[in-house]
């Protein structure tokens, strides 16, 4: 297991875990982070990450993707 901004650039990671406060935890839910959904990293820009979740594409920060672990 591993946080999510040391994945693979393109290859699909299964989210096994969410840390963070519950307010932390809440807001990636409702960007569709989910335990046991799946994410694939598809651009880093200006250490933020650019990730594919649920067919959308969102960016979250270095720190955020720390705390999503694959």
């Amino acid at each position: 297991m591993m946080p999510l901004s040391y994945a693979d650039m393109g290859q699909p990671q299964i989210i096994r875990r969410i840390g963070g406060s519950p307010e932390v935890r809440q807001h990636l839910e409702d960007l569709g982070f989910h335990v046991g959904g799946e994410v694939s990293v598809v651009s880093t820009l200006g250490g933020n990450l650019i990730v594919k979740v649920k067919e959308s594409r969102v960016a979250v920060s270095n720190e955020l993707a720390r705390k999503i672990m694959v």
